[in-house]
C-alpha cells in the first residue's frame, strides 16, 4: 500500500541505508583487539537526514529495517536526533544491518558491513513510496548504493520520474565497491541516473566511477554533460570543487585533527542541504558545508557528532577574519 502524508511537505527527503554502527572506542588497533565498542545509528542517506536536522530543517528518511531490537532502536533514535521516521518500515524476516569500522587516523578507516543475504533498504519497492511527499520535497536526496539492487533500483527510478528533475535532486555518488558485483555495472548504472538529477556530488573516485574522470575539473565538467545543474567534487585535504554552467568555486579545506574520516561527507551533504534551501552564493554554501565535514572527522561517531548551524558559523567567521 502506497505510503500518504496528506500535505506534510519536507525540507530535506532522503531514501536509502540506514544501520547501526558499531564503533570501537579505541584507536589505532584492529577489530580483533578492540575491547569496548559504541552504538551509533548510521547508514549514509540516513546521516545526510540527521545532519540536515541539526541545521533546523524538517528533514525525514525513506527507509526499512529488520524487526528486530536494531530496528527498534533505528527508529527511537531518528526521533530523538530530530529526523521523521514515518516512512521507516520494517522488513520480515531480514535483519537491521551493522557496520564495524576500524579507527587509524589520519586517513585509514576500513568499513565491514554486515548486510547479508539483502539489507531491509535495498527492497524499498515502487508501490511503498509516498510520490507526493517526494515530489513536495524541496530537497530530494538519493545514494549510488540504493541502485545496486532490486527492487530498491526501480523504486528510485520511479521516485525520480515523479520529480520530472526538480530543482535540488540529488544523487550523491557514494559508491562502495561491496555493494556492486563490478565497477563497470556501477557505472552503468549510476551514468542512467545522472539523466535524472540536477545536482550531483561525490570525491574523486567515486567520479570515476560515476564519469570515468577523477580530474576534478573535467570531473565535474563531465557531470554538467550528463545534465546535471550543480556538480560538486570534494577532494578531502585539497578542499572542495564546484561547478554550474556559468561558474566555478574552489573552496581551501578546514583542517582538523581527524580522529574519524566517515561520516564526514553526510555532514557535508546535510550542509549543503542548508545552503541551497537558503539559496546562498556558491561559495558561502561550500564553505559552509566544508567547515561541518571537517568537524565530524574531528569526532568518533557519526550521526551524533554532526554539527549545530551554530558551530559551523562561528569557524566560518574565524575563517574568514582570517582570510580578510
Amino acid at each position: 500500500m502506497t505510503e500518504n502524508t496528506g500535505t506534510q511537505r519536507f525540507d530535506v527527503l532522503t531514501i536509502g541505508r540506514v544501520g547501526v554502527d558499531i564503533y570501537p572506542l579505541q584507536s589505532g588497533v584492529g577489530l580483533e583487539d578492540v575491547e569496548t565498542f559504541g552504538k551509533y545509528l548510521g547508514g549514509s542517506a540516513t546521516n545526510v537526514a540527521i545532519a540536515a536536522a541539526r541545521h533546523g530543517l524538517n528533514s525525514a528518511v525513506i527507509t526499512r529495517t529488520g524487526e528486530d531490537p536494531f530496528g527498534r532502536f533505528v527508529a527511537k533514535e531518528l526521533t530523538r536526533l530530530g529526523v521523521d521516521n514515518r516512512f521507516v518500515r520494517t522488513v520480515e524476516g531480514l535483519n537491521t544491518p551493522v557496520t564495524f569500522c576500524e579507527i587509524f587516523p589520519p586517513d585509514d578507516f576500513p568499513l565491514y558491513f554486515y548486510r547479508q543475504p539483502i539489507a531491509p533498504d535495498l527492497v524499498i519497492k515502487n508501490n511503498e513510496l509516498d510520490l507526493d511527499a517526494i515530489v513536495r520535497a524541496k530537497v530530494y536526496w538519493s545514494t549510488v548504493t540504493g541502485l545496486s539492487q532490486e527492487p530498491s533500483r526501480s523504486a528510485h527510478y520511479t521516485a525520480w520520474m515523479a520529480r520530472d528533475r526538480a530543482a535540488n535532486t540529488v544523487l550523491d555518488l557514494d559508491y562502495r565497491p561491496m555493494f556492486w558485483p563490478n565497477p563497470e555495472t556501477a557505472s552503468r548504472e549510476v551514468a542512467k541516473a545522472l539523466e535524472n538529477v540536477t545536482v550531483a556530488i561525490g570525491n574523486r573516485e567515486e567520479c570515476e566511477i560515476a564519469v570515468g574522470e577523477t580530474d576534478p575539473h573535467r570531473a565535474a565538467d563531465a557531470l554538467l554533460d550528463r545534465g546535471v545543474e550543480l556538480a560538486v567534487v570534494k577532494q578531502g585535504p585539497k578542499g572542495v570543487l564546484a561547478k554550474t554552467r556559468t561558474e566555478t568555486v574552489e573552496v581551501a579545506p578546514y583542517f582538523v585533527d581527524v580522529v574519524n574520516g566517515l561520516g564526514a561527507g553526510d555532514s557535508f551533504g546535510g550542509a549543503l542541504c542548508y545552503g541551497l534551501l537558503n539559496e546562498w552564493p556558491l561559495e558561502r554554501m561550500l564553505r559552509f558545508a566544508n567547515v561541518a565535514g571537517a568537524i565530524v572527522a574531528g569526532r568518533r561517531e557519526c550521526s551524533t557528532a554532526m554539527p549545530t548551524t551554530a558551530e559551523v558559523e562561528e569557524i566560518v567567521r574565524s575563517i574568514t577574519h582570517v582570510n580578510a
